[in-house]
């Protein structure tokens, strides 16, 4: 049951990194042999040579195109009849495409972002879902409108691989975005793809989409058009040619930012015309572009989160949880991008200018080791962003530190202030953040995904192409690793620092691997389940109980102010309910425990029946939602049997009164001495009924297990005739029962006067609430624009009697007035849905063979 994931089942979820690295590395190839006599002053000297004016207005162009990027999402949400407030889609759209351009996975890094944030903005899934589909359609279809019409229109250097196919392949290009927009009137239906219907938009809506993604890409082009040496410029057009399949290119490699990709088709399309000797202006062009539109968003993010934070201190507010959630992830993106930056730095030479300075104020040996320092600073910022994306305590503060330290040493080993400036910033917005971070567990605990450590790797790579490129004129020989200069060290200081880099990866990966193992999964001990009760007793939901049971794995925090209760079935390690405990900090880090264990096993992390009120916490964890069915909760502050309304269920409890009916709550401590009574009972009605125990998220007749609760009994005259289990909250919350028998051929309105009594028992003894439990598939959408799950779900609700009446049972509770609330399993993303549908259901129904019976 707890095996590891097979072979295929790894290679699938490696192939898409290990693709990525292999573009990255074929283009990295690519350049070096395009750019075989360049040198790097020659790129630079062509970088620092650039006029102001050209640089003013990309930077206007840049600022002017992730404008029109805020459209999709204002689009977008009109387009489902959302309305949010200007700012707040703004600041969502231009930090979510800040880091999807440039760290690429457009798709995964700004849609989950959208839907952290709309969802905590009010949104349902399916809208969140809709506004991506709709930002994400803009992007390809703008895309494609543009390159489709440019091939068509505008011949290619005929090196450029599959340029003999420039019309057919323009012409499809084109020809999908002008049937995106006549598709409604064309067709007049949904378009059906495979198993899936596409609600075709309007013919205004489509071309709107059309029109700000060709915008949005044209805009994108004329920054680098206004960076490139005049003696390349044969017009607009023939650039926006090579720039277009560059960037399809690149995001068809899925390396970040189309990183290297992107520039070697740019390289090769440029070259191809003649133009050798221009390859270091070219190259030099293409880094200013990378500064420009990539780069100086994620600057001004920066600044952004720090006046942010500086304004919730100055006033003494808390920000609002939508832009509180996001920024984790966001300084983990940011210190990413730190690291990689002095990774980069370290394997360049520093300006001869810069370098004249500091031999006359700094000995040889400072400078030395602040090079080689600031490269393992780098290289250990990649491995804390992986911390702070983690919410790690540990982690902020090292990466905070080494901010600092990464400032200094980037002014001691060339005066690099512009990387001081960036690293001094970073801290700033990073400080006041402390309470984002409160996990305490360690850093060696983090678990990290094939696509981080590929991540990593790839900047390393990149680092020591770098050094290649950057000391070609350079002669290799052993000598160079020992050799000490201002003005000739820079091949050796490179070298040097890239292994330091290295080996500080190295180091921390084989700390990693001396981890303890995953823990042997068992059911608890009494000792164990003494430790839950005062948990229990003290939760403000008496579905807690269910631990005592005794079936469920129970996971404890460090200090046990909490635990979670799971049990493990197939790949799927799904948790019943939220966290037990009172104290939300322990909560909170049980939830990331529980995702890192279950990820370290190759397992899903679910937590089943969750309530509304602590999404958030799973939010953090980047999990998503699907609901599955309503809780029947009764306010019992105003519970009675007056009105109209309760007239049968009134005439029926005063009936069975007269009739020598009554219940009796029995303690805990006496149950034991009626457990052969009880047994009768349950004998008899599962007899009737044709069914079998459950388990996991419904109790059992286990004598153990039910001497742990009191007892409620229904006595007709001196007859026991039926009897439930209690679970009584010590805070008066909630008051609840699990499970419940009675005999077969007893009174009629026998249950209706246990949940009536019970209900009146619990309001005269002060309890808030009585849980009368879930109704599945209650409150799922079955209209055409909802969810598969949600129509799926519905179907069941109203179809399904064959396995389970749910809408009698939604009906029967409903007949006492409950409030319903929502309650939802909280999945993790890229899983196989329906295998874990089968695993919970099997868990639910006590085996494969009780999904299909009673």
């Amino acid at each position: 049951m707890h095996a590891r994931p097979g072979l295929m089942a790894r290679l699938r979820r490696l192939a898409g990194p290990l693709l990525s690295v292999a573009m990255l590395c074929l283009a990295l190839w690519a350049l070096h042999h395009l750019a075989s006599e360049v040198s790097y002053r020659e790129v630079a000297r062509y970088v620092h040579g650039l006029e102001n004016y050209r640089l003013a207005l990309a930077v206007l162009l840049t600022a002017g195109s992730y404008g029109v990027m805020i459209l999709y999402d204002w689009f977008g949400l009109k387009y489902i009849g959302k309305h949010l407030p200007g700012a707040q889609v703004s600041l969502i759209s231009f930090i979510s495409y800040a880091f999807s351009n440039a760290l690429g996975m457009a798709l995964l890094i700004s849609g989950s972002i959208r839907y952290r944030f709309y969802i905590q903005a009010g949104l349902s899934t399916a809208e969140v879902a809709k506004v991506v589909v709709y930002t994400t359609l803009s992007f390809w279809l703008g895309l494609s409108a543009l390159t489709g019409f440019t091939l068509l229109l505008v011949p290619v250097p005929a090196s450029l691989p599959l340029s003999g196919l420039r019309i057919p392949v323009g012409a499809v290009l084109a020809l999908i975005p002008l049937l995106w927009i006549a598709g409604s009137r064309l067709l007049g239906r949904p378009l059906r793809i495979w198993r899936w219907r596409v609600s075709l938009p309007g013919t205004l809506v489509a071309l709107r989409q059309v029109l700000v993604g060709a915008v949005d890409w044209g805009l994108a082009a004329y920054v680098l058009y206004l960076l490139m040496p005049n003696q390349v410029d044969t017009g607009f057009g023939h650039f926006l040619a090579i720039f277009v399949l560059a960037q399809i290119a690149g995001l068809i490699s899925h390396v970040p930012g189309g990183l290297g990709v992107f520039e070697a088709v740019m390289l090769a399309g440029f070259g191809a015309e003649g133009n050798q000797g221009l390859e270091a202006p070219i190259l030099g062009a293409l880094a200013a572009y990378r500064l420009i539109y990539y780069f100086l968003p994620l600057f001004a993010a920066t600044v952004v989160v720090l006046w942010r934070e500086a304004r919730g201190l100055r006033q003494k507010t808390q920000l609002a949880p939508w832009f509180t959630a996001l920024l984790p992830p966001f300084f983990a993106g940011l210190t990413m991008v730190s690291g990689a930056v002095l990774l980069f730095s370290g394997a360049t030479s520093a300006l001869p200018a810069r370098m004249a300075i500091l031999r006359d104020v700094l000995p040889l040996a400072v400078l030395e080791v602040s090079h080689f320092l600031s490269s393992v600073v780098g290289m250990m910022l990649l491995i804390l962003a992986r911390g702070l994306q983690r919410r790690l305590d540990a982690a902020y503060v090292l990466t905070l530190v080494l901010l600092v330290l990464g400032a200094v040493l980037s002014l001691l080993k060339g005066i690099d202030y512009e990387e001081a400036t960036l690293l001094s910033l970073l801290a700033l917005a990073l400080a006041p953040a402390h309470k984002l971070f409160y996990r305490r567990a360690s850093m060696f605990s983090a678990s990290f995904s094939w696509g981080w450590i590929i991540a990593i790797v790839a900047v390393l790579v990149c680092a020591g192409w770098l050094v290649g490129f950057s000391y070609k004129h350079v002669e290799y020989s052993n000598n160079l690793w020992w050799e000490f200069s201002f003005y000739h060290g820079g091949a050796p200081r490179a070298l040097r620092a890239l292994v330091g880099a290295a080996a500080a990866g190295l180091l921390f990966a084989l700390a990693s691997l001396v981890r303890p193992a995953r823990p042997n999964l068992s059911l608890p001990g009494e000792d164990d389940l003494q430790r839950a009760l005062p948990l229990i007793k003290n939760y403000n939901s008496a579905q807690a109980h269910l631990a005592l049971m005794g079936d469920k794995t129970l996971l404890f925090d460090a200090d046990n102010r909490a635990f979670i209760m799971y049990d493990v079935e197939g790949r799927s390690w799904v948790a019943m309910g939220d966290p037990v405990g009172e104290d939300e900090d322990a909560r909170r880090e049980l939830v990331w425990t529980f995702r890192d264990q279950c990820e370290r096993a190759g397992g899903w992390p679910l937590f089943y029946q969750v309530r509304q009120d602590d999404l958030d916490l799973y939010l953090e964890v980047g999990m998503n939602f699907l609901k599955i069915g309503e809780e029947a909760r009764v306010d019992l502050s105003g519970f009675n049997l007056d009105g109209k309304s309760k007239k049968v269920l009134r005439n029926t409890i005063n009936k069975l009164t007269r009739d020598g009916m009554r219940m009796e709550i029995v303690p805990a401590d006496a149950v034991a001495g009626l457990m052969p009574q009880l047994k009768k009972i349950s004998d008899a009605w599962m007899r009737d009924k044709g069914v079998r125990e459950k388990g996991f998220s419904l109790g059992t007749f286990e004598p153990r297990y039910l001497e742990r609760t009191p007892m409620a009994l229904v006595y007709q005259g001196e007859q026991l005739v039926a009897f439930a289990n209690l679970f009584l909250t010590d805070n008066k919350e909630e008051a609840s029962l699990d499970l419940m028998r009675h005999l077969p051929d007893g009174t009629a309105g026998v249950m209706d006067f246990l949940f009536i009594s019970l209900m009146q028992w619990s309001k005269q003894e002060g309890y808030r609430w009585f849980n009368l439990g879930m109704a599945p598939f209650s409150g799922l959408q079955n209209r055409r624009s909802a969810p598969l799950w949600s129509r799926l779900g519905a179907m069941l609700f109203g179809r399904g009697e064959r396995f389970y009446n749910f809408r009698g049972l939604h009906k029967y509770k409903d007949k006492f007035d409950p409030v319903w609330e929502p309650r939802y399993l909280a999945v993790p993303n890229g899983i196989a849905l329906p295998l874990v549908f089968a695993n919970v259901a099997s868990l639910i129904s006590g085996g494969l063979s009780g999904m299909v019976r009673r």
